[in-house]
C-alpha cells in the first residue's frame, strides 16, 4: 500500500510520500530550503535552525523542516491537507535570528579565506540574513585542529554543524572526529589530537559549509571566479568518479567531485581529489631519441620517422598502459596489428577472459551493492582499490547487509566474517554449497585483481562464477586500472598474453609504466610523465594526460563515460590519438580518421556498446572453465593506495601522504 500524502506547500498542493521529510518535500515541490547542517546522504542532525518553517493549525513556533516527516502532520480540521508556509513572517523573523546567532561569534575574514565566493554562509547570510547586528560583546575564539596534511582548520569559523563528524563517523568510518563541550564552549575537535587516518577524508572540505575546514594544498591559490570549470572522469582508480577540472589559465588548481548516484555519489577519494600537482611536475614535453645510451631531444618529424624506421619489418608488440583512454587502445590496435603485430592490456598478467564481457566485468553494477544482503570479496581490499565503492558496502552494512572477506585481513571501516586467505578458503566455501546461505537474498561477489594475477587467476574467476550461479549472485570484476575495461571492449589482447611482448623485437609502449621490460628489445614510449616506462626507452613520445584531452573510459563495471578536456599539453606534447594517426602516416599505413570524431565513430561501429555513453550493457553470461587451483594465498594488486601511476609518483603530495601512511602502519600501538 502506498503511504502517498498531499500537502499545501506554499498554496501548491504537492503528493509527496509520507516518509519524506518537509524539506524533501519542499524540494519536491521546487521550493529551495536554507540548510547547514542537513546533507540528504548524512543522518539528520537537526542542530543549525536555518531550515525552519511554519507549518498552519500545530504549535505557535517554526518547526525544523530537516527533522520532521510528512506522515506527523495533522490534516485541517474538515480533513484537508495539511499547510505548510516557507515565506511567513514568522519563518522570515525566525531565519534572520538563526543567522544573526551564527554570526555572534564567526569571523569577519571573508576576503581573506579560502571558501569567499562558494561560502553556503554567505550566500544565506545575504539571502536570509540581516544588514545588523545588535551584538558588541568580544568574538570568542576557538584553537585551530592539526587534522593531517590535507585539511587546513579554521575553527573559529565553525557553526557546530556536525557535517564533518557524521561523514567521517557514518561514510568514511573512522571515529576521529566529535563534538565536546555544551553551549558556548562546545567545539568541533579530534581525539587526542590525532589526525585524519582515512582515504576519504577530503570530501569534508565539500560538506563544511563555512570557511572552518578548507584544502590545504589549494589554500590562497585561487578564487572560484577565476577558474574555468570542465567535468571530467577520474582514472586514479577505476570507478570512474565523476569529476569536476577546475583549471587558472593552462594549470589544474583543484578536482571537486560531481554528483553521479549511479558510480561516486558525490564522493571522491583523495588521490583522486589532491593528486593534480603530479600534472606539474615530471612531465614529457618535448620528443626523446637514445643516442650512444642517451635521450636527446629531437623534433617531431624525426622522432616519427626514427619510430616507423625502428618497427618496419620488425616484430612488433603494442603495450597499453592503465592510465590509457579507449580510444588511443583502439588506434594503437589498428596500428600494430596492421603491421603484423601484437597488442596487449594486461600488463600485470591478469587472467582476463578475451571477448567474455561477463568474465572481465561481470554482471553486477556499483548500485547493486546498495541493496546487497550479501557481498563476498575475494583476492580484493576495497579500502585502497577504490575506497568511493568500499563506502558504498559500508552503507549496505550499517543497513544489515553480511559481509564476507577471502584474503588478507585488512581494516575495511566495518564487521566482516574473515574465511581465510588461501586457495583452500574459496573451495571449502564451493564444497558447501552457498546457494543455501544466499539464495532469494540480494548478493553480488567482488572479485579483485590480486586474485587473478597468479597463474591460477583462470581457476579462481572460474570459482567465483560458479559461486554466483549457485546462488543466484551477482558479480562484479573490481579493476584497478582506469583504462583495463576500455581496452579489452576492444579486444587489445592477444592468446599468448604478455609472453608474446617479451618474443617482441620493438615494444610500442603506450603508457605502461607498471611493468618492467627486458633488455631486448626496442622500445618506444608514448605518454605523459618521465617514469619507468620513458626510463627504458630508445624514442620517448611526449603525450598529453588525462584532464588534456576528450576522451572515453570504461569503468570497472562496464559503463562508458566522457572525460572533457581542461586544458592542453605542456610544450610539444599531443594527443594520444593524433601521435597514432601522424605515426601511422609515416608508415604508409594511414588510419582512416583524421579527427577524434572520425575515430569515435570507427571505435562505435565495431563495438557499438561504447557509443552508449553512461550506459550499462547487458553482458551475456558466459562461465569460464574450470580449472586447478594452485598454493598462493590471496593478496591486494595495490601495494601502496597513494603511489599507483605516473601522475601520482609525480605528485609530492602523494609521496608525503604515502610516507605519513608507512609511519603510522609502524608507529607502536601500546607501550611495551
Amino acid at each position: 500500500m502506498s503511504d502517498l500524502r498531499k500537502i499545501i506547500i506554499d498554496d501548491n498542493e504537492v503528493e509527496v510520500s509520507g516518509a519524506m521529510t518537509l524539506i524533501q518535500a519542499c524540494e519536491e515541490a521546487g521550493i529551495e530550503i536554507p540548510r547547514f547542517c542537513y546533507h540528504e546522504r548524512l543522518s539528520i542532525a537537526g542542530n543549525c535552525r536555518m531550515c525552519l518553517v511554519e507549518v498552519v493549525g500545530g504549535p505557535p513556533k517554526p518547526a525544523a523542516s530537516c527533522a520532521m516527516q510528512v506522515r506527523d502532520l495533522r490534516p485541517g480540521p474538515e480533513g484537508q491537507p495539511p499547510v505548510v508556509k516557507t515565506n511567513s513572517p514568522m519563518v522570515k523573523k525566525a531565519r534572520e535570528g538563526v543567522m544573526e546567532f551564527l554570526l555572534i561569534n564567526h569571523p569577519l575574514d571573508c576576503p581573506i579565506c579560502d571558501q569567499g565566493g562558494e561560502c553556503d554562509l554567505q550566500d544565506q547570510a545575504m539571502a536570509y540574513g540581516v544588514d545588523f547586528s545588535r551584538y558588541r560583546e568580544a568574538k570568542r575564539a576557538s584553537d585551530d585542529l592539526d587534522l593531517g596534511p590535507l585539511v587546513e582548520t579554521h575553527m573559529t569559523r565553525c557553526i557546530s554543524c556536525t557535517r564533518c563528524v557524521r561523514f567521517t563517523t557514518e561514510v568514511a568510518g573512522i571515529s576521529q572526529m566529535g563534538q565536546t563541550g555544551r553551549g558556548e564552549d562546545s567545539e568541533i575537535t579530534s581525539y587526542l589530537g590525532e589526525t585524519l587516518d582515512s582515504n576519504m577524508q577530503g570530501n569534508i572540505i565539500d560538506l563544511c559549509p563555512v570557511g572552518a575546514l578548507v584544502s590545504k594544498p589549494y589554500a590562497f591559490t585561487a578564487r572560484p571566479w577565476e577558474l574555468t570549470k570542465t567535468e571530467s572522469i577520474d582514472v586514479m582508480d577505476a570507478l570512474g568518479s565523476n569529476i569536476r577540472v577546475d583549471t587558472k589559465g593552462r594549470e589544474v588548481m583543484r578536482f571537486l567531485p560531481r554528483n553521479h548516484d549511479g558510480v561516486n555519489e558525490e564522493w571522491i577519494s583523495d588521490k583522486t581529489r589532491f593528486v593534480w600537482d603530479g600534472l606539474r611536475r615530471q612531465r614529457l614535453d618535448t620528443p626523446y631519441i637514445r643516442e650512444n645510451g642517451k635521450l636527446r631531444k629531437a623534433g617531431w618529424d624525426e622522432a616519427l620517422k626514427a619510430a616507423a624506421a625502428a618497427m618496419s619489418g620488425k616484430k612488433v608488440a603494442g603495450l597499453i598502459g592503465d592510465l590509457a583512454n579507449t580510444e588511443s587502445a583502439f588506434a594503437l590496435k589498428a596500428l600494430v596489428e596492421g603491421q603484423g603485430g601484437v597488442v596487449e592490456c594486461r600488463v600485470d598478467s591478469a587472467k582476463l577472459p578475451a571477448g567474455n564481457r561477463s568474465g572481465y566485468v561481470g554482471n553486477a553494477t556499483i548500485e547493486d551493492l546498495d541493496d546487497a544482503q550479501y557481498v563476498m570479496f575475494i583476492g580484493t581490499n576495497p579500502v585502497v582499490e577504490a575506497p568511493v565503492l568500499n563506502a558504498r558496502v559500508r552503507r549496505a552494512w550499517t543497513n544489515g547487509c553480511n559481509v564476507d572477506l577471502i584474503g588478507e585481513a585488512v581494516d575495511l571501516t566495518y564487521d566482516y566474517n574473515h574465511k581465510g586467505t588461501d586457495r583452500a578458503a574459496l573451495q571449502a566455501i564451493l564444497d558447501t554449497k552457498p546457494a543455501k546461505k544466499i539464495v532469494d537474498n540480494p548478493s553480488v561477489v567482488v572479485l579483485g585483481q590480486g586474485a587473478l594475477q597468479e597463474a591460477d587467476g583462470a581457476a579462481v574467476l572460474a570459482a567465483a562464477m560458479q559461486m554466483c550461479e549457485a546462488s543466484k549472485s551477482k558479480l562484479l570484476i573490481l579493476h584497478t586500472a582506469a583504462g583495463r575495461v576500455g581496452a579489452m571492449d576492444v579486444d587489445a589482447t592477444n592468446k599468448d598474453g604478455m609472453k608474446a611482448v617479451e618474443a617482441a623485437e620493438v615494444v610500442y609502449n603506450l603508457g605502461a609504466d607498471e611493468v618492467e621490460i627486458a633488455a631486448g628489445p626496442f622500445v618506444i614510449y608514448q605518454g605523459s610523465h618521465g617514469d619507468r616506462g620513458a626510463h627504458r626507452a630508445d624514442i620517448i613520445l611526449p603525450a598529453a594526460a588525462y584532464t588534456e584531452e576528450n576522451a572515453l573510459f570504461v569503468n570497472t563495471e562496464g559503463r562508458p563515460q566522457l572525460a572533457m578536456r581542461s586544458g592542453f599539453a605542456p610544450g610539444e606534447a599531443k594527443e594520444n590519438w593524433a601521435i597514432l594517426r601522424a605515426l601511422s602516416s609515416e608508415l604508409g599505413a594511414q588510419q582512416p580518421w583524421d579527427s577524434l570524431a572520425g575515430l569515435r565513430q570507427a571505435l562505435v561501429a565495431a563495438h557499438p556498446h561504447l557509443g552508449d555513453v553512461d550506459g550499462v550493457a547487458e553482458n551475456e553470461w558466459q562461465p569460464v572453465k574450470t580449472g586447478k587451483f594452485g598454493k598462493a594465498t590471496f593478496r591486494s594488486a595495490v601495494k601502496d593506495f597513494y603511489l599507483t601511476n605516473p601522475i601520482a609518483r609525480a605528485s609530492q603530495l602523494m609521496a608525503e601522504l604515502s610516507s605519513n601512511a608507512k609511519k603510522r602502519a609502524e608507529a607502536p600501538i601500546a607501550a611495551e
